[in-house]
């Protein structure tokens, strides 16, 4: 690879993601899922950590001065190598590099890594909800972010020759492998959790007086929705969200012109000194310009629960 260690750092991370993708369809279809529950609707699979020690381990291969934080708290493992893979020579993707970030060094570069996020989808077979992110944050803004979905397209039995897609955005150099669509003007469609309910969440999204709302698992999937037209916010006035679940997806959806903050409208940061959990919730919608709508009327209990 050649180039700048930015756009480096992107192509090695659209390649793991794909071998990552690969590695949880293999553990399903061996069918020894081999469930840990961390805590209260929380669990973690052998694919959760194998595709973390393939996505780590490659990366730091290559880019040895990189921070990386994955969602995964992991032993050493024999045949760890077995999980790696080369990436000196993996494709390059085609973008230019954004002036601000075209002198980035390795050392610079906090990557934040969800191997497996709806990760209780992927045990349920809800398949399409399940993405792979790695997302990158330079100064402590998320500013390149890859999303690979390991079963798009796994209903289409006619033709699983599509099966996963990869989609990655570098913020002032926009996006590929996914299409900017506008949602329907004439309804308010919100996504929120799916299986981390709680009286402020409906209560949030009840004040919010939506058309629709369209609960799925993922965070990764949730913004997919925005960027893909099918829902307008992502509305989570919740503490349940990690950094490593969000930086991905802001990424791409600044990269198309959307927004992701808290819940006060306040951008989140991605430091590696910063605390992991999203403390103030989430907030992200499909423009950028319709973002001051929902801050402006999230209602006071949701901002008082997430001070």
């Amino acid at each position: 690879m050649s180039g700048s260690v930015f756009v480096r750092l992107m192509s090695a991370s659209v390649a793991v993601a794909n071998h990552a993708g690969k590695i949880i369809r293999d553990i399903m279809k061996k069918g020894n899922l081999g469930i840990v529950e961390k805590g209260i609707n929380d669990l973690q699979t052998e694919a959760d950590r194998s595709a973390q020690r393939c996505i780590v381990n490659s990366l730091l291969r290559q880019f040895p001065k990189v921070t990386i934080i994955g969602e995964e708290t992991l032993e050493k493992v024999e045949n760890e190598d077995d999980l790696t893979v080369t990436l000196q020579n993996c494709e390059t993707i085609d973008v230019e590099c954004p002036v601000d970030l075209a002198s980035v060094k390795e050392e610079d570069v906090v990557i934040w890594v969800d191997p497996l996020d709806g990760t209780a989808e992927y045990t349920q077979g809800l398949l399409d909800h399940v993405t792979v992110l790695i997302g990158l944050a330079v100064n402590g803004k998320a500013v390149g972010g890859v999303i690979h979905q390991p079963y798009y397209n796994y209903q289409n039995e006619e033709d699983l020759s599509k099966l996963g897609r990869t989609m990655w955005g570098i913020v002032g150099a926009g996006t590929h492998g996914i299409d900017h669509k506008k949602p329907a003007e004439n309804k308010r469609i919100i996504t929120t959790t799916r299986s981390h309910s709680n009286p402020v969440i409906n209560s949030t999204i009840a004040a919010l007086k939506p058309d629709e709302v369209l609960k799925v698992g993922g965070a990764g999937h949730k913004v997919l929705l925005l960027i893909e037209g099918k829902a307008h916010a992502y509305v989570f006035p919740s503490k349940g969200c990690k950094k490593w679940d969000t930086c991905a997806p802001e990424a791409l959806l600044h990269a198309v012109g959307g927004k992701l903050t808290d819940i006060h409208g306040d951008l989140i940061k991605y430091h590696a000194e910063v605390e992991h959990v999203n403390a103030r919730g989430v907030l992200a919608t499909y423009l950028e310009s319709v973002h001051d709508w929902y801050v402006e009327n999230m209602p006071i209990e949701a901002k008082t629960a997430l001070p």
